[in-house]
């Protein structure tokens, strides 16, 4: 079975001191609340908390995620971040290739591949973002251009590197919008995903593969969601600055 993921992307929000709060009221409410086994719930904060952070998460059951890294091991990259650097502070995963990072730091494709291979190197997590604009969409070129991120990002893995990386489809035109894509938009897409993934390394490969979609996801909306046979879970974003909300989200999994 895959895992189920409740992920929260905080991205540029919190002080240190909000940050705390809302951890630790997230790791209680997850420790007491959420039963499912296979459900893995991931906070990625701001750099500055992450060495702080790990030290108060006392459950298996949240894990701490990284905004970015750089994919350079050490050097001289002023304000960059490497995956030993992240390992040390107590991080698991590293979130990559997010829309905002594509389009304000002009991440490539090619760019975000070597995060790729960084990341897995020093034994850590990718989750690893797609995801198409509404022009794309309109065009009806989405399906091949999501596919194409995965191709030009992934497609150099072996399999068993392949089986460790977390996909996560976001709808740029869904991203903060409060516009969701619909449940049967989103299973089309995860779908269309999985079986590209499958035309280069096999059904039993793509089967184990976690893709969790991201967009607006609300506890609302969250059930709907991830009732879908082939969405895993969410990336979330607003409602993962809110400790009821993202809890709520996290228990919205199928028994």
């Amino acid at each position: 079975m895959r895992k189920k993921y409740a992920a929260g992307n905080w991205k540029m929000n919190k002080t240190f001191e909000e940050g705390q709060i809302l951890l630790s009221e997230v790791v209680n409410m997850v420790k007491d609340e959420v039963v499912n086994p296979n459900v893995q719930v991931v906070l990625g904060v701001p750099f500055p908390y992450l060495s702080s952070f790990s030290k108060l998460i006392d459950t298996p059951k949240v894990a701490l995620a990284a905004q970015n890294c750089h994919p350079k091991e050490s050097g001289a990259y002023t304000g960059e971040v490497s995956v030993s650097m992240l390992k040390s502070a107590g991080v698991k995963y590293v979130i990559i290739g997010h829309s905002e990072r594509r389009e304000y730091f002009n991440e490539s494709d090619e760019f975000v591949a070597q995060k790729v291979d960084a990341i897995l190197a020093g034994g850590l997590t990718p989750i690893f973002c797609c995801g198409e604009t509404l022009s794309q969409r309109e065009a009806g070129i989405h399906f091949d251009f999501v596919s194409g991120q995965l191709t030009n990002s992934l497609f150099h893995l072996s399999a068993d590197d392949l089986k460790k990386v977390v996909i996560a489809y976001e709808p740029i035109w869904a991203i903060g919008t409060g516009v969701t894509a619909s449940s049967a938009q989103a299973q089309e897409m995860h779908k269309v995903l999985r079986d590209h993934l499958a035309s280069k390394y096999g059904q039993e490969v793509a089967e184990e593969i976690s893709i969790l979609y991201g967009g607006s996801v609300g506890a609302g909306n969250a059930q709907e969601l991830f009732s879908q046979p082939d969405v895993d879970g969410g990336l979330v974003g607003g409602a993962s600055l809110k400790s009821r909300d993202f809890t709520d989200i996290s228990k919205s999994f199928p028994a």
